[in-house]
């Protein structure tokens, strides 16, 4: 698995991690590129090869760094470009349920349902393309009849462009239990760089019930 985790903050969904910040200030982080530091022009991928080629120490770090780029297939732009391809949830003794991004609801309005008390985890699929993506880190926020119960801040790292996906899988964690755990819960999911630009910004709802629902 290609990841390069320095995990910021962590906040658990549990009853007892209750935040009295509403839906409309999920956004108080630096995540929005009001913070992001400059770090200079661009330069496309192809033009970054090019320069000191002639210095075998530079070409050998470079080709380090970028491992099995095809460069004959890299783009002419300077900005990177981020796909996240599918969010998959994963438990113990359940098959793992892959969606595809974005989420698509039920008749209900959610995009997936999880057992009160159970364990589980997320892993992200993901593409780069263009040019080397620094800093990526994602933000995921969740809210429960508008109290925020969880507050995420996960750096995954840099990565060189790539035709396989890359992936990351997320820390196991636990669902709340319980009577008044149960019910809707919305989110929000954000994929960021350190130049601030944003490649995804996604809300969803889901609901933890005290059963799985039945496998189809």
């Amino acid at each position: 698995m290609d990841k390069e985790e320095n995990k910021e903050a962590s906040v658990s969904i549990s009853n007892n991690d209750m935040d009295t910040d509403d839906v409309e200030d999920e956004d108080y982080d630096d995540d929005n590129g009001k913070h992001a530091v400059a770090l200079g022009p661009q330069v496309p991928l192809k033009d970054q090869l090019e320069l000191d080629k002639d210095d075998d120490s530079l070409r050998r770090w470079k080709e380090q760094l970028l491992g099995d780029v095809d460069t004959t297939k890299l783009g002419e732009t300077a900005e990177p470009e981020v796909t996240i391809l599918n969010l998959t949830i994963l438990s113990p003794g359940r098959p793992d349920l892959v969606l595809p991004i974005p989420l698509v609801p039920d008749d209900k309005g959610y995009a997936f349902t999880l057992k009160d008390g159970s364990t589980y985890s997320f892993r992200f699929s993901f593409t780069v393309s263009n040019n080397i993506v620094s800093g990526l880190r994602y933000t995921h926020n969740v809210w429960k009849t508008g109290v925020r119960v969880e507050n995420q801040k996960v750096m995954l790292g840099t990565y060189s462009p790539q035709q396989e996906p890359y992936t990351y899988e997320a820390e196991e964690d636990t669902t709340p239990s319980g009577i008044f755990a149960r019910g809707s819960y919305s989110a929000k999911l954000k994929f960021v760089d350190d130049d601030g630009k944003v490649y995804l910004d996604m809300s969803y709802c889901f609901e933890i019930r005290k059963d799985w629902p039945a496998l189809p």
